[in-house]
């Protein structure tokens, strides 16, 4: 009357593998990181920006309800 489906779900192998690079390289991946982040930040700030100001347009003109 039913049909089951049984799933073997097989380990997984996780590889850890150490990698020294040079300073360089890590101060590259900071900086990196830290241009996503104020560049993120940066696309919150004008969303919210354009929103208070059209809410505030609104609230102006009286057309909130």
């Amino acid at each position: 009357m039913f049909d089951f489906s049984r799933y073997d779900l097989s380990p997984v192998t996780v590889k850890f593998t150490e990698f020294s690079g040079s300073i360089f390289h890590f101060v590259v991946q900071v900086c990196a990181i830290i241009g996503g982040v104020f560049t993120v930040a940066g696309i919150i700030d004008s969303i919210v920006h354009k929103s208070v100001t059209a809410l505030l347009k609104k609230a102006e003109l009286g057309k909130l309800g």
